[in-house]
């Protein structure tokens, strides 16, 4: 019986790693309808780390946010207004390294980047005036 069950176990989690890859890939459409009768809704859609959504409000204006995340740690997110500007971050990562930026709808960019070691981290932050500002935490053992 104690064998039985071990067997149950391994092929139930063999079963779930096999399933795993299929699942990955995602889709969800949410509609909330209010008392007064105008609805709003959401569609979602996920596969491999990417996101891609828009939400549609009563008004019939629509937002959306797209995500593009690769392999190799960078990170590209754009969100368009309702009024169809545009704002775009993007984003990469690795070895302690962390770099971004963001540019909004007026073409203007800040960047951030940050440094992360075992003494501490450094964070640099980059306004779209060319101003900087510089925190260091430092690590004392």
């Amino acid at each position: 019986m104690k064998n039985l069950t071990l067997l149950t176990l391994a092929a139930a989690i063999a079963g779930t790693a096999l399933l795993a890859g299929a699942a990955e890939a995602r889709e969800r459409n949410t509609t909330i309808t209010g008392a007064n009768g105008k609805s709003a809704t959401r569609q979602v859609q996920r596969a491999g780390g990417d996101v891609q959504s828009s939400s549609t409000g009563p008004n019939g204006k629509t937002r959306s946010r797209s995500v593009d995340r690769s392999a190799d740690g960078t990170t590209t997110a754009t969100v368009t207004g309702a009024n169809g500007q545009t704002m775009t971050r993007n984003a990469s990562h690795g070895g302690g390294q962390v770099s971004s930026s963001v540019t909004g709808p007026n073409g203007q960019t800040a960047t951030r980047s940050v440094s992360r070691t075992a003494d501490g981290t450094t964070a640099t932050v980059t306004g779209p005036n060319g101003q900087t500002a510089t925190r260091t935490t430092t690590v004392t053992p």
